[in-house]
């Protein structure tokens, strides 16, 4: 697996493979593109799709992962929602669940406001931040190639796992999925067997 490489995955591809090797998983999506490929890949009760909580997806996924220990939960998410959330990294390392993987689609920009350069492009090294806070399962890829090995981490359960992908810069179409926030909250909570409320 790689840190530096040029190359770069296709991030519909890379998401819908990943989904379609873990079924069973709790997904929590970033805002923007990231809920857009989850939605794309096809859309599940055990998806929780994030709109307008920039920065909120890794802790609402850790809450998740300690909540529920005997699932696996992937967080999917941009470099730039990532950024804004940098220090629950730091929670994350804390409190290590080891059910909880942060997958992050790092195009080294943003998105959702113009395609402007993200910190990721300036010199922000993912990988290196995260093993900073304390997350030493953390580690580069760049290609569908790695994708089992992501989703082995994932399904093993056996430590908290970062993953900085790297995609290409792109803006694929928008797949929207509910808007809705009580509705994903309460099909979410039926998924694991709670009432709404």
């Amino acid at each position: 697996m790689s840190n530096t490489s040029n190359r770069r995955a296709d991030r519909r591809e890379f998401v819908s493979t990943l989904l379609g090797k873990l079924p069973d998983a709790l997904v929590v999506t970033g805002l923007g593109s990231a809920s857009y490929d989850v939605f794309a890949a096809g859309d599940r009760p055990g998806n929780y799709y994030l709109w307008g909580a920039m920065g909120g997806a890794a802790p609402l996924a850790l809450g998740l992962a300690l909540a529920q220990p005997e699932k696996s939960v992937v967080c999917i998410t941009g470099d730039g929602e990532q950024l804004m959330g940098i220090g629950s990294l730091g929670s994350i390392a804390a409190k290590q669940p080891r059910n909880l993987t942060i997958v992050v689609l790092d195009n080294g920009h943003f998105g959702e406001t113009g395609m402007q350069r993200s910190h990721t492009s300036l010199g922000t090294d993912l990988v290196a931040v995260a093993k900073g806070f304390g997350i030493a399962n953390a580690f580069g890829i760049d290609g569908i190639e790695h994708c089992n090995d992501v989703a082995e981490h994932a399904a093993s359960r056996r430590a908290t796992t970062f993953v900085r992908v790297a995609i290409q810069v792109n803006e694929p179409p928008r797949a929207l999925p509910p808007r809705d926030g009580t509705y994903i909250k309460n099909r979410f909570r039926a998924a694991l067997g709670f009432a709404p409320f």
